[in-house]
């Protein structure tokens, strides 16, 4: 009740205040950032080593094992060092510091790797390098199948039914 009477009371003061939170909010609206695919930093690094022949008993011992000792010896700002290892592949996932820069971490884990890549057995493939992207995930996976069509009608006609609904990067259909 004390609001309508400081109201009727002070009509300017009510009126002033009115006027200068619809002008604040008009602005904060104006500058705000919106986006439908926000950048997200997250800064980790996938390494890829195959080498065909090797067990994963051999492949943990020869590869996976130098891979971490030399990112925790020559790669700064290291979070952490994950890796799974199987039969002829072994993947390190290496994780950083929120604030290191990434392009520098990469450079500096491959000039690792090809140091040692002399000491790895022979038929090891240098390793494959990427940058983990947050935005490369995808959110919705589909599968379609028929009873009545072959795999490649199948594959038309989802190519030609499904679409992007908010534009961004073309769809990929495996």
């Amino acid at each position: 009740m004390w609001i309508v009477r400081l109201a009727l009371n002070r009509p300017y003061t009510v009126a002033a205040m009115a006027r200068r939170i619809i002008i604040l909010g008009a602005l904060s609206i104006i500058r705000t950032p919106t986006d439908i695919f926000p950048n997200i930093n997250i800064p980790v690094v996938n390494v890829i080593w195959t080498s065909k022949g090797l067990s994963t008993e051999e492949m943990d011992k020869m590869i996976t094992n130098w891979s971490e000792c030399t990112i925790s010896s020559n790669v700064s700002n290291v979070r952490k060092i994950e890796s799974q290892t199987h039969r002829g592949v072994a993947v390190v996932k290496i994780f950083f510091q929120p604030d290191v820069k990434i392009e520098e971490a990469v450079t500096q884990a491959s000039a690792s790797f090809q140091s040692i890549i002399r000491r790895m057995p022979v038929g090891t493939q240098p390793p494959f390098i990427f940058r983990y992207n947050a935005t490369d995930v995808p959110i919705l996976q589909l599968g379609f199948s028929s009873d009545s069509l072959s795999e490649s009608q199948v594959y038309d006609y989802v190519r030609t039914r499904i679409s992007n609904p908010f534009g961004g990067k073309s769809r990929l259909i495996q």
